[in-house]
């Protein structure tokens, strides 16, 4: 049996005839919040325990806890009223605090991950839209160009438009990204070389 979860699908918000704009950007919203609360639903325990953890964590509560139990542990072990359980230079404290550390930081990097992992997918949903609108706008394009010769209108001579008539790569696009960005990065090197 197969470790890996498939996310449960979210339940697709009614369709309607949008009567405007702000009619369908709520739509859209509603979509949104059904794809995220999907996401947030899937998450294991673990990982709910470490979002919830992680999100204490950055609190104003988190930080005046431990400003109030730094200060009363110092308090009670540097005045002369209480006994030292823990004498300067606090030693145990820092053990306290140095474990305290490495698990916060342990929650904060789970929850980190798992935010990772919803940008990746949000980045994911946002490139193969941007496909298939670009792969629309071609056919949309063709289309157009059919119509024009069918009415007899002159659609050629346009150079712009014969470009975009061309279905786009992806991955030639990715290359001349990374061949840019390649060149950025050699670029900065000697530009550091030269100072």
């Amino acid at each position: 049996m197969s470790s890996t979860r498939r996310p449960k699908q979210p339940d697709r918000p009614s369709r309607h005839e949008a009567s405007s704009v702000e009619d369908l950007t709520a739509q859209n919203v509603r979509t949104i919040v059904a794809l995220e609360e999907a996401a947030r639903n899937d998450r294991t325990v673990s990982d709910r325990i470490a979002d919830r953890v992680a999100q204490f964590c950055g609190s104003m509560t988190f930080f005046w806890t431990h400003v109030a139990a730094f200060g009363g542990w110092i308090a009670i072990n540097s005045l002369p009223a209480f006994p030292h359980f823990d004498p300067f230079p606090f030693t145990f404290l820092t053990l306290v605090v140095s474990l305290e550390a490495i698990f916060l930081s342990t929650f904060i990097l789970i929850s980190q991950n798992h935010e990772t992992k919803l940008t990746e997918r949000r980045n994911n949903l946002d490139l193969q839209i941007n496909l298939l609108a670009e792969q629309e706008n071609t056919k949309m394009l063709n289309m157009l160009e059919a119509i024009g010769k069918a009415v007899g209108a002159d659609v050629r001579g346009d150079p712009e438009t014969e470009v975009l008539e061309q279905a786009m790569r992806p991955e030639n696009l990715a290359q001349q990204i990374d061949k840019a960005m390649d060149g950025t990065d050699r670029a900065k090197e000697a530009h550091k070389v030269k100072k």
